[in-house]
């Protein structure tokens, strides 16, 4: 919805694009109502709204409103940081929004790992007073002794959902960033499998984003997350994002990678193939981010897809251009005497 943001988190996988955006871009309601036509007439009726920080958009809540009539099922991503007016029209319209059409993911960063000021942390603790019960706990992990201890006590404390999204910090290919590297991914694991006395106690279930490969978990962690959470499925596909002025790319960590306009496309599942095919010839290439992901039983049978594709690329960005060009286009490289 607009490339402003309100934080500056070390592990900002949106970095690229936010500093390549104009200052004051944002997503025209012109534009928006091409999106929800596009989406209906593709039947699509799940889309989320970030940033930056979406709720910095002047027509926030009414976009929010306008696409619920239209009977989406919006997600918005936020820190939870907002003015004081903004939180008041967030309340008196979107707190009558029931939970099911409209949720919440806040991004919460722990505030002795990743100091914030106090007003921020008054701000977001307002923020989930309000609309505790539409929001889920979203941590991403940039450091192998994260610590996630301080998100049951605020769910418990707000009426949060009892599930926490769990994203991988990852590399944008290229950029300078920090991100979990694959080798650090199996400590990642442990460290999480750490918390699970806690995380069984005050019955919340963790949720993985993409980027996790199914060979980090033990048998024993495996059955935990079977357990606690039903069916896992280690995956990297194509996560379509779109700018303000409706440029669609892969996710946000590949925001260079092969940016393409939607006006190009006549359909989302156009969109998804075009990724997917490119997303398909980058595992051809290097099959994941570990050499034993080349003919591993779990790969080719597709349970798990070999770690992030973002992890992938960012082993290419110090070789020689000796790829497909399809994969070469958009990768910031250091130049290289061959």
């Amino acid at each position: 919805m607009t490339s402003r943001c309100v934080r500056s988190c070390p592990y900002c996988f949106a970095k690229r694009e936010m500093e390549g955006s104009p200052s004051g871009d944002i997503v025209s309601w012109e534009n928006l109502i091409y999106l929800a036509d596009f989406l209906a007439a593709s039947n699509q009726d799940h889309l989320s709204l970030l940033g930056g920080e979406p709720t910095l958009h002047p027509q926030f809540v009414d976009m929010v409103l306008y696409l619920i009539e239209r009977r989406f099922h919006v997600t918005v991503f936020t820190s939870g940081i907002m003015a004081d007016k903004r939180l008041r029209e967030v309340s008196d319209h979107l707190s009558a929004v029931p939970p099911g059409p409209l949720g919440f993911v806040v991004n919460l960063n722990n505030p002795h790992q990743t100091p914030a000021p106090e007003q921020e942390t008054q701000r977001i603790a307002k923020f989930l007073s309000l609309m505790g019960p539409w929001c889920t706990p979203g941590f991403n992990i940039y450091r192998t002794d994260f610590d996630i201890e301080f998100l049951f006590d605020l769910i418990a404390r707000y009426g949060m959902h009892r599930h926490i999204r769990l994203g991988l910090a990852s590399p944008m290919p290229g950029v300078e960033s920090v991100f979990i590297k694959p080798d650090d991914v199996r400590t990642v694991i442990d460290r999480l499998y750490s918390f699970k006395p806690s995380l069984d106690r005050f019955d919340i279930k963790p949720g993985l984003d993409c980027g996790f490969p199914l060979c980090g978990f033990t048998d024993e962690q495996l059955g935990w997350l079977m357990r606690c959470s039903g069916k896992f499925k280690f995956g990297c596909g194509p996560a379509i994002d779109l700018t303000p002025d409706l440029n669609v790319y892969a996710c946000f960590p590949l925001s260079g990678f092969n940016k393409r306009s939607l006006f190009e496309f006549d359909s989302m599942r156009q969109v998804q193939d075009f990724y997917q095919n490119l997303f398909n010839r980058v595992r051809t290439e290097t099959a994941g981010i570990y050499e034993e992901c080349d003919g591993c039983i779990h790969r080719e049978e597709g349970r798990c897809a070999g770690g992030g594709a973002c992890q992938v690329m960012n082993r290419f960005v110090g070789e020689a251009p000796v790829r497909l060009q399809e994969i070469e286009r958009g990768l910031s490289k250091p130049c290289i005497a061959v």
